[in-house]
C-alpha cells in the first residue's frame, strides 16, 4: 500500500480513537506504531515503542515540566496567588473595573510561577469571582475576565507550554521565554483595554469601590513579598545566566514548598492532594509527549508532512494565508482539546509548513501558544469557560461566552499584530542573545 494512503488512514483512525475517548497520547502511540510497523516492519516498530518513551523519560528538558506544575501547586496552596490578587486590587481595585483589571494582572503575575492555563483558571475561579460577584459585577464581567485571564498562565513565561514545545522542536527554552516577554505584555495590555470599553458601554456591570487608605495600599504590597521574591529568583536566575531553567524549577518548588509549610497550610491533606495535581498533569504530558513522538516518526516515514509541504508550494499560496489558515485550524481544535492535546497533536504536519515557509520556530512556538490560549476560550467549548460553569452553575454559559466576547476581540487583534510584524517577537532574543 502506498505510504501516503497508510499515513492518511492512521490519521483518521487517531480522531476516531480519540472521538471514542481512547486517551490522546494512547491514540497516537497506537497508530504511530502500528503505521509504521505497516511501513517499515514490526521489529522497527516495537523499538520504537520502546525507545521513545524511555528517551523521553531521561530527558532533562522534559524533567522541568514537573517541577514546574509542583511550583505552581504550592504557590496556590500556599496563598500567594490571594497575595497577588490582594496587591493588584489594593491598586487598581478602586476604578471602574478595576476588580477585572486586577484578575488579568493578578492571573498574569500567578502565571510567572504557575505555567499552567486551566490552574490559573481554577485558581482566579476561587479567589477573583467570588470578590467581583460580591461587589456587584456582572456575572459576564467578572467570568470573562477570569476566563481570559486564565488563558496568561500558558503565555507569560515559565510555561509548560513552551517548554513541551521546545522539547518537541528541539528549540531553546530560553529562546522562547525571552520571545514571550512582548507578547504576554500585550495581553494585559489589551484585556484591560478590553475592560475599559466593556465598562464603558455599560458602566453597571462593573460599580466603583472604595480607594483604600495609602497605608492599606503600600501593606497589601508588602504582603505580597512572597510572589515577588519567587518570580525574581526563578526568572531572574533564568535570564540573568545564574541558573539553568531545571535549576530555577528546582529552587522554585523549594521557595513555594516552604512559603506553604511557614505560612501552615501544608498539612497531610493539602500535601498529598498538591503532589497527586502534580502528578496527575505531568503524567497526562508525558503520554502525550510519547504519543506524539512515536506519531511523529510515522508521519515523516509515510512522507505525509513532505507531501503537505509540496502541496503548499505547488499551489504558489502567499505564506501569510497559508498561517492565518493554519491559525484558525489551531483556534478550532483549542476549542474541542486543551492546550496541550491541540499543540502535540499538530505539531507532525504544522512544524515542517512553517520550516518551508522560512519561518523561525522560536516566533512560531509564541504564535502557537498564543493561538492555543484563544482556542481556550473559544465557543462552542473551550476549556477555561467549561472550567468556570462547573465552578459556578447559577452563571449559565451563554452569560460567560458573552463576557469573554471583548477579549477575545483583544486577543484576535494581538494574535494579528504577532503575525504581521515578526520582529515584534524575536526583538528581545535578538538583543539577549
Amino acid at each position: 500500500m502506498d505510504p501516503l494512503v497508510i499515513a492518511m488512514i492512521g490519521c483518521v483512525a487517531m480522531m476516531g480513537l480519540i472521538l471514542l475517548h481512547v486517551p490522546i497520547g494512547i491514540s497516537m502511540a497506537l497508530v504511530g506504531v502500528v503505521g509504521f510497523a505497516q511501513v517499515v516492519g514490526w521489529a522497527p516498530a516495537i523499538s520504537l515503542l520502546a525507545s521513545e518513551p524511555a528517551s523521553a523519560m531521561g530527558s532533562l528538558d522534559l524533567a522541568v515540566i514537573p517541577l514546574f506544575m509542583l511550583m505552581g501547586s504550592l504557590a496556590a496552596a500556599s496563598g500567594l496567588a490571594s497575595d497577588v490578587y490582594d496587591m493588584s486590587s489594593a491598586l487598581f481595585g478602586h476604578r471602574r473595573g478595576g476588580l477585572a483589571t486586577t484578575t488579568v494582572v493578578a492571573s498574569a503575575g500567578f502565571g510567572a510561577i504557575c505555567g499552567s492555563g486551566v490552574a490559573t483558571t481554577a485558581t482566579f475561579g476561587r479567589v477573583a469571582m467570588p470578590e467581583m460577584l460580591a461587589r456587584g459585577y456582572h456575572p459576564a464581567l467578572a467570568s470573562g475576565a477570569v476566563a481570559a485571564g486564565g488563558t496568561l498562565g500558558i503565555i507569560v513565561p515559565p510555561s509548560a507550554m513552551m517548554i513541551l514545545y521546545s522539547v518537541l522542536t528541539e528549540q531553546s527554552v530560553l529562546q522562547l521565554f525571552t520571545a514571550a516577554i512582548i507578547p504576554a505584555l500585550l495581553a494585559v495590555l489589551f484585556y484591560a483595554i478590553a475592560v475599559q470599553v466593556t465598562v464603558m458601554r455599560n458602566p453597571d456591570s462593573a460599580p466603583r469601590s472604595d480607594k483604600l487608605p495609602f497605608r492599606d495600599r503600600m501593606a497589601a504590597i508588602g504582603r505580597a513579598w512572597g510572589v515577588i521574591l519567587l518570580a525574581v529568583v526563578v526568572l531572574g536566575g533564568i535570564y540573568s545566566g545564574i541558573f539553568t531553567v531545571n535549576e530555577a524549577a528546582a529552587i522554585g518548588v523549594v521557595i513555594a514548598f516552604l512559603f506553604a509549610l511557614l505560612r501552615r497550610r501544608l498539612d497531610r491533606a493539602t500535601f498529598l492532594r498538591v503532589m497527586a495535581e502534580a502528578s496527575g498533569s505531568t503524567a497526562m504530558i508525558y503520554i502525550m509527549v510519547f504519543g506524539a513522538t512515536i506519531f511523529s516518526y510515522f508521519i515523516s516515514v509515510t512522507g505525509g508532512a513532505s507531501f503537505i509541504v509540496g502541496l503548499i508550494s505547488d499551489a504558489s499560496v502567499d505564506p501569510l494565508m497559508v498561517i492565518f489558515g493554519i491559525l484558525l485550524l489551531y483556534i478550532i481544535l483549542g476549542a474541542f482539546f486543551d492546550e496541550v492535546a491541540a499543540m502535540v497533536i499538530t505539531l507532525p504536519f504544522v512544524i515542517p509548513v512553517i520550516q518551508g515557509l522560512g519561518y523561525d520556530l522560536v516566533w512560531w512556538g509564541i504564535i502557537n501558544v498564543v493561538v492555543i490560549g484563544i482556542g481556550m476560550i473559544t465557543p462552542p467549548i473551550g476549556i477555561n469557560v467549561m472550567l468556570l460553569n462547573s465552578m459556578y452553575r447559577d452563571v449559565k454559559i451563554t452569560t460567560i461566552y458573552r463576557g469573554i466576547v471583548p477579549f477575545l476581540v483583544a486577543d484576535l487583534v494581538r494574535l494579528t499584530i504577532l503575525v504581521l510584524f515578526p520582529p515584534l517577537t524575536l526583538w528581545l532574543p535578538s538583543i539577549l542573545g
